[in-house]
C-alpha cells in the first residue's frame, strides 16, 4: 500500500514539477507520511532518486520543441552540479535553520514581484547574448544549485524566477531551462545520498517511472499552452510553497 500511495505522489509530483518546478512540495510529505519513522536523509535520497529522472525527461521533452540556449545551459549545468556539491558539504558542518525562517518571505516577495508585474514573463526577450547570457546563466545555476545542495525548498521555482527577471526568458523558455540545471543539482544530492546509502531502490525504480510519466505529460501541457499558463501554474506553486515552509518554519 505504501508503494502504491507513494508512487501515485510520485507521478503528481513530476506532473507539477515539469511545469514549474515545486514537485518535492507533493511528494516528499508523502513519503513522510507513508514512512514515519524512516531517516529524514533516506527519504530526501528516495525523492532525489525518482525525481531526477522526471527532471531529465521533462529535459528532453522541452529540448524538442523549444529553443534551449544551450551555449549558456551547458556551462551553467556544470555550475550548478558542482555548487550543489558544495551546498550539500556545508549543511553537515552549519545548519540552515536561518534559511527555514527567511524562506517564506523570500517567496513572498517573489509572488509579490510577479503579480505586480503582470507582462513579467509574457515575452521571450533575452537581455544578455553570447559570453554574456552564458555568464549569467552560470551565475544563477550556481547560486540555486549551492541553495539546492544547502537547503532546497523551491529550487525549480527560483530558477524559473532569476531566468525570466535577470536573463529576460519568458516562462516556458525559463521553465525549459531551469529543468536542465535542475536536474544537474538534484544528480549531486543523489549521487551523495547513494555513496552515504540512504536511497531506498526498490521504491525508486517504480517511483522515478510514475515521476516520469507525470513530467511528460506536464511538459507536454506547458509547451502546448505556453508561457502563459507557465506563469499561472507558477504562481500557483509559489503561494502553496510560501504555505508549507511558513508551516514548516513557524508553526509546527
Amino acid at each position: 500500500m505504501e508503494l502504491l500511495f507513494v508512487t501515485l505522489a510520485s507521478m503528481l509530483a513530476g506532473f507539477v514539477d515539469s511545469i514549474v518546478g515545486g514537485g518535492g512540495l507533493l511528494l516528499m510529505p508523502a513519503l513522510f507520511a507513508a514512512f514515519p519513522n524512516a531517516p529524514p536523509a533516506t527519504l530526501l535520497g528516495t525523492n532525489k532518486g525518482a525525481s531526477v529522472w522526471g527532471t531529465a525527461m521533462a529535459t528532453l521533452q522541452y529540448s524538442r520543441q523549444v529553443s534551449m540556449p544551450w551555449h549558456a545551459l551547458l556551462p551553467a549545468t556544470a555550475c550548478a552540479l558542482v555548487a550543489s556539491f558544495g551546498g550539500a558539504w556545508l549543511v553537515t558542518l552549519v545548519s540552515p535553520e536561518y534559511l527555514r525562517k527567511a524562506l517564506p518571505f523570500v517567496l513572498a516577495l517573489v509572488l509579490a514581484y510577479t503579480l505586480v508585474k503582470k507582462e513579467l514573463g509574457r515575452d521571450h526577450a533575452p537581455r544578455f547574448s553570447g559570453r554574456l547570457e552564458m555568464a549569467v546563466v552560470c551565475l544563477i545555476g550556481a547560486c540555486i544549485g549551492f541553495y539546492d545542495g544547502f537547503f532546497g525548498p523551491g529550487t525549480g521555482s527560483f530558477l524559473v524566477f532569476l531566468l525570466v527577471r535577470i536573463a529576460g526568458y519568458d516562462f516556458l523558455h525559463a521553465s525549459a531551462s531551469a529543468k536542465l540545471l535542475n536536474t544537474a543539482s538534484n544528480l549531486a544530492a543523489l549521487v551523495l545520498f547513494t555513496l552515504k546509502g540512504h536511497v531506498w531502490w526498490h521504491f525508486v525504480i517504480a517511483m522515478a517511472v510514475a515521476n516520469i510519466l507525470g513530467s511528460l505529460a506536464g511538459s507536454h501541457l506547458a509547451i502546448k499552452h505556453g508561457a502563459g499558463f507557465v506563469r499561472i501554474v507558477f504562481l500557483w506553486v509559489v503561494s502553496a510553497l510560501i504555505l508549507k515552509t511558513g508551516w514548516d518554519a513557524y508553526l509546527r
